[in-house]
């Protein structure tokens, strides 16, 4: 005889943890990790098999996230030599100041996914630099020469932070059209997508023109 047993019941994703922190400039944020389940908590290329990454949310007060507003939201993927050593290859570590002085205005939710390199950790990023250095690719053919889809990010993991936050509708700060796409997959309503301004520099002009090959509205 077979017996159907029930389908494994998935927790909701939660808060696991949050904490109050000053901020350089006066302004301060609640930074909160999470419980996920499923996919969105498995490992990423480059963290082999230690613990799963801690994906961060950081509320800044402010009219957005007041009650009747609708938050304004940065989904921003790790990036340790942009937003910690001011790389000039890429542009995320303006991108990501850009945003909290934007927090620091109007409020809202900063999105911090430890999805290193999108999504293939920082050892294979590194690896992918050192391929566009010594063979002229772009970023998006060296993570294909390196055997990588050109992104593995997962937005998935954003939705399930923004649930566990009670956030439904979001104005969305990016220029990366699958994001919100993303977000509306899982369903997170955007009501506006605001892009964030052109961080050019002689390092980074062909990082850049490849994004804006790929449809980032750059």
């Amino acid at each position: 005889m077979v017996i159907d047993l029930p389908s494994p019941v998935r927790a909701a994703p939660a808060i696991k943890a949050s904490a109050e922190i000053p901020l350089a400039g006066g302004a301060h944020g609640r930074f909160y990790s999470f419980d996920l389940h499923g996919a969105q908590a498995a490992h990423g290329h480059g963290h082999g098999n230690g613990p799963a990454p801690d994906h961060v949310a950081v509320r800044f007060p402010g009219p957005s996230v007041e009650p009747g507003g609708v938050p304004l939201v940065r989904i921003h993927s790790e990036c340790l030599t942009g937003d910690v050593f001011a790389s000039l290859r890429c542009d995320c570590g303006p991108q990501l100041q850009e945003s909290v002085a934007m927090f620091g205005e109007q409020g809202g939710y900063l999105l911090y996914l430890r999805q290193e390199g999108r999504g293939i950790g920082l050892v294979a990023k590194l690896r992918a630099y050192q391929l566009q250095s010594e063979q002229g690719l772009d970023t998006f053919e060296a993570n294909r020469a390196l055997g990588y889809r050109d992104d593995h990010r997962d937005y998935g993991i954003a939705a399930q932070m923004l649930q566990a936050l009670q956030v439904e509708r979001v104005r969305l700060l990016t220029n990366n059209p699958d994001k919100a796409a993303g977000l509306e997959r899982h369903g997170i309503e955007v009501d506006a997508v605001l892009p964030t301004r052109r961080h050019e520099n002689p390092h980074n002009h062909r990082y850049l023109h490849a994004k804006r090959k790929q449809g980032h509205r750059l």
